[in-house]
């Protein structure tokens, strides 16, 4: 059932649509229903298996997949360093659409400034990412669109990872 919450603010008090910042839109056609594709995006177990870009793991996640409901999402990188995400879900519309919130965290869940992490500091505490999940003759189109990134390389730092984890997605649904 399709339920959705107010716009979630980020720096300055703008919601994540409202900011002046840059939006990252990827889209992929998988081949695999939607119901599969759905599921390897808000399983836990599934998710750690695709998380982030080549080369890096996500030992660990939750997921309350509900309105309200949070997430907590730890990637691992190559040389073991662990940079954590959480935020919250603002819609969920199972097997076809999700919006949520995406902020720095630690590792118990709070939201910390991105420069906890070495990010510059004008970076905002939170951002929004919606992802539809389409049929498409048989497989699923997978929109994703990443919401109040800075000016400047945010959007396109982000763009690297955010692309290649679809690849991974297709490649563990085969």
């Amino acid at each position: 059932m399709a339920a959705s919450a107010r716009n979630s603010t980020v720096a300055g008090g703008k919601s994540a649509a409202e900011c002046s910042g840059q939006e990252l839109g990827i889209e992929r056609v998988l081949d695999a229903p939607r119901q599969l594709v759905w599921k390897a995006w808000t399983d836990p177990g599934q998710l750690m298996r695709r998380r982030g870009p080549k080369g890096f793991t996500s030992p660990a996640c939750t997921i309350d997949l509900r309105p309200g409901g949070k997430y907590l999402n730890c990637m691992r990188s190559p040389d073991g360093q662990d940079g954590w995400s959480t935020g919250r879900y603002l819609e969920v519309a199972a097997p076809k659409r999700l919006v949520y919130t995406d902020s720095f965290a630690d590792a118990e869940g709070n939201v910390v400034p991105a420069s906890h992490c070495g990010i510059p500091s004008e970076w905002p505490m939170e951002l929004q990412v919606t992802v539809t999940f389409e049929e498409h003759e048989g497989r699923t189109r997978l929109t994703l669109r990443h919401a109040g990134f800075p000016a400047g390389e945010g959007a396109d730092q982000a763009g690297v990872g955010w692309n290649e984890a679809p690849d991974k997605l297709a490649e563990s649904l085969r």
